[in-house]
């Protein structure tokens, strides 16, 4: 039985060494190739892959984003994620989202092709050191409108456009974006941002 996989990944590259090493395999067929979030349901409805390999930091849609609509809409494609971002904060919302997999890129092709056959068998795979990681992080302290705020603010932009881009009043973004900071143990909104983003939690 042959499985049929879509990979995603903004990087030409990395998808062609992808296809190439999974390609390999005489029970693995790479059936579609997309380079942006936004495009992975779409290639999913039109090519029904068994599945999913998702990077997570993709253009138009992340790729925990993506992985929730797969989920929700075509359920019978199972989702790996295989990503650079090794982070615990990744694994845990991409887990979240359905993904049956996390495994990171430099992860030797023999594993990663065996790793797509478990979750293929209705397995849950995760890198093991990842996994440690997470369960030693925990989860995100923040709130979902903090998370939005910090996300909002990365770019460095001021108070007032942070306000504007969420449609919030500026005390109520200064109140989030001050919690974040508490919770993060930062000294500042854009050590708060690094913490955050290096835990994956936005």
């Amino acid at each position: 039985m042959t499985i049929r996989l879509l990979l995603a990944d903004d990087q030409a590259l990395v998808r062609g060494a992808l296809s190439a090493l999974l390609g390999l395999e005489s029970d693995l067929e790479v059936v579609a190739e997309v380079g942006a979030g936004d495009l992975v349901l779409p290639a999913v409805l039109e090519h029904r892959p068994d599945v999913a390999l998702l990077d997570v930091e993709m253009p138009g849609l992340d790729g925990i984003a993506a992985a929730a609509e797969v989920r929700r809409a075509a359920p019978d494609t199972r989702v790996l994620i295989v990503t650079t971002f090794g982070r615990p904060g990744y694994l845990r919302r991409a887990l979240h989202a359905g993904a049956a997999g996390f495994v990171v890129k430099d992860t030797p092709a023999a594993q990663l092709a065996d790793a797509v056959r478990r979750v293929h068998a209705g397995l849950r795979v995760v890198d093991p050191a990842l996994a440690t990681d997470s369960l030693v992080a925990g989860e995100s302290p923040l709130t979902p409108r903090e998370t939005d705020v910090l996300r909002a603010a990365r770019d460095g932009a001021s108070v007032a456009a942070v306000a504007k881009r969420l449609f919030l009043s500026e005390g109520t973004v200064r109140n989030h974006l001050s919690a974040a900071i508490g919770k993060t143990g930062a000294a500042n909104r854009a050590e708060a941002v690094i913490t955050a983003e290096g835990n994956g939690w936005l």
